[in-house]
């Protein structure tokens, strides 16, 4: 693993958290680099030594957050079981809400909604794979529909947790969502 210098990763938070800031209240299309700049106190320069403009930040950051979920699940058993992957998921995302918040409860952008629906249809698949390094047939052809329904669902769950100020603990909507996962997916009869 490269060792990146204190002062670049100093930076490179700082942006990070502006335009995460900065997306709590405006919409992302009407965010400028001067005003990343100027909430991160930098250069507009510094900026630009790390990225390439304000859609290049958002994607390395989106980017940045679902890999750290893809992350989480291969690291977590394959046999966890529905309930125990979301609560991964409601931590992590009770640990970054900031980012989450702007992204899905606020003005944020249709590009990480996209993005996001593919992690959980990735990892929904992944929770019914029969052996770990081939996808189930039987799953592509019976049960894609109730995948991207799934996937759907539980982004305006998340969404909803998010706007309303996430009003149950992670334990409580990983118990909720996983038992609700185990109906309509699991494959066992």
């Amino acid at each position: 693993m490269v060792k990146v210098d204190r002062r670049i990763r100093k930076s490179q938070e700082a942006i990070k958290t502006a335009v995460t800031e900065l997306m709590m209240n405006k919409d992302f299309d009407h965010i400028t680099i001067q005003d990343i700049a100027g909430k991160a106190d930098i250069s507009r320069r510094t900026i630009y030594l790390h990225y390439t403009d304000k859609f290049d930040l958002l994607n390395k950051l989106i980017t940045e957050h679902i890999e750290n979920l893809r992350e989480i699940c291969e690291s977590t058993e394959m046999d966890t079981g529905y309930n125990n992957m979301v609560f991964v998921w409601f931590e992590y995302f009770e640990k970054h809400f900031l980012f989450f918040y702007a992204l899905l409860a606020s003005k944020g952008s249709s590009f990480f909604r996209k993005q996001f629906l593919d992690f959980f249809i990735h990892e929904l698949q992944n929770g019914n794979e029969s052996e770990p390094a081939v996808m189930n047939t039987e799953l592509m052809k019976d049960q894609i529909v109730e995948v991207q329904f799934v996937g759907g669902a539980i982004i305006g769950v998340v969404e909803w947790w998010f706007t309303h100020e996430r009003p149950l603990p992670p334990s409580v909507m990983s118990e909720r969502i996983g038992a609700m996962l185990e109906r309509n997916l699991d494959t066992n009869p």
